[in-house]
């Protein structure tokens, strides 16, 4: 939920931010009405209330011989209060609703646009090129015998997978490799629930126009999480927590689950775009004030992760219309994936300012005995599953092996170069 200060003092920032988004602008209107609606029915249900219990001590202290008639027109009052209580019930959904309509305001500088239209900011390192025919990381993975794709379709159907031996270990030792860089950062790691509560994954905004990309257990009434931003921004829900010695990090290790919904026929091969995959995601609440400073500090450590890592990528500044709901800026870093010849998301890092607390009542004070004050929630990704396709064909050999990173290898116990297990 936006502030509703904004909303209502400043409507034509708001009203930019839905149109920069690809919105209606009659969504800010509608939400404004609907606010200035609910306000009146509450204002009219509190009158008639404190009407009632002036009333109520008047029937009290009334002669026997007049309570009768007072009485009839306590019960006639009652049922005025009880009307206008479903009417400011009403005015409350439906001010609710109107303001779901309307997605997080977005920073000054936010590109407008679509998917297409994001800004460039910079490319780093130099594109990998090969005196072979370079293979794909699927055909590199199953030389090496570490991901096994028509198992995967076997046992769960299409975009599942089995990541094998050496690929098994790859994915630990990139994860274990990302929870040092957590740690020594300050991040506390956690793991976490991998199906949340409705109100959990409506809270981060995860129910909006992609609602159908969430996988729901309907007997359960539970969602399961494509990423562990959703259960690390719960964690905190209904509370006011201490940002007095500074913000707080966490870093979620987690499965995580999409519906992969309208991506038909994209990315079949491998393991990019799949159902289920594992990643490590860095999360964050502090002061409002500070949160855009702590945005470049997450993609700071990312790009220390994939330089690490000998990875070729660019960081860009997503267009407004490509930002989830909840976020008002988002970095992607896309790494170069060489048989695609393309640069390919590796990873994600969203400013989502107040609007996640807002929804969620995640709170701190300013100052001790303060007003408190709604906190900012950031999220990233630092590893995946799927930077082991940018790895695999950034460092393949002629043979089909691949060489390991150099801060890879204490991951995996010293091991330099992974080796065909088949011809």
């Amino acid at each position: 939920m936006i502030d509703l200060a904004l909303l209502r003092d400043e409507p034509e920032t708001v009203r930019r931010s839905q149109i920069a988004r690809g919105n209606a602008p009659e969504t800010v209107d509608a939400a404004i009405e609907a606010d200035r609606s609910r306000r009146a029915a509450i204002t009219s249900f509190e009158e008639l209330r404190a009407e009632q219990n002036a009333f109520g001590k008047q029937v009290a202290k009334a002669p026997k011989d007049e309570k009768a008639a007072l009485v009839a027109q306590a019960k006639e009052l009652a049922e005025r209060v009880k009307q206008a209580q479903q009417a400011a019930n009403e005015a409350a959904d439906a001010a609710s609703a109107a303001l779901d309509r309307i997605e997080n305001v977005i920073i000054d500088g936010v590109p407008a646009g679509g998917e297409e239209d994001f800004v460039e900011l910079r490319r780093v390192g130099d594109i990998p090129t090969f005196d072979f025919t370079p293979r794909d990381h699927l055909e590199i993975g199953e030389l090496l015998d570490a991901i096994d794709m028509e198992r995967g379709a076997k046992v769960s159907g299409a975009r599942f997978y089995f990541l094998k031996g050496i690929g098994a270990r790859l994915e630990i030792a990139l994860m274990n490799m990302a929870l040092d860089k957590a740690l020594q950062n300050g991040f506390t790691p956690m793991i976490v629930p991998t199906m949340v509560r409705p109100e959990i994954m409506q809270g981060t905004g995860f129910l909006g126009e992609h609602a159908d990309e969430v996988y729901r257990l309907e007997a359960q009434d539970l969602y399961l999480v494509g990423t562990s931003e959703v259960p690390l921004a719960g964690y905190h829900k209904d509370e006011i927590v201490d940002l007095s010695k500074g913000a707080l990090r966490y870093a979620g290790w987690s499965t995580c689950y999409r519906s992969e919904a309208g991506s038909y026929g994209k990315d079949t091969r491998g393991i990019i775009r799949v159902h289920q995959f594992n990643k490590l995601e860095m999360f964050v609440y502090t002061d409002a004030a500070d949160a855009e400073a702590e945005h470049l500090r997450l993609v700071a450590l990312q790009e220390e992760m994939l330089t690490a890592l000998g990875l070729s990528y660019r960081v860009i500044d997503v267009a407004a219309g490509d930002l989830g709901s909840s976020a008002a800026r988002k970095y992607d870093i896309e790494a170069w994936v060489p048989t695609q010849d393309a640069f390919r998301e590796l990873t994600s890092t969203s400013n989502c300012t107040t609007y996640q607390a807002r929804r969620l009542d995640v709170r701190h004070r300013t100052e001790e005995g303060g007003k408190t004050q709604p906190v900012a929630t950031l999220n990233g990704t630092l590893a995946t599953t799927r930077w082991i396709v940018a790895l695999l064909e950034t460092h393949q050999q002629a043979d089909g092996s691949v060489r390991v990173p150099e801060a890879l290898r204490p991951y995996l116990g010293g091991l330099e170069v992974l080796e065909p297990v088949q011809a």
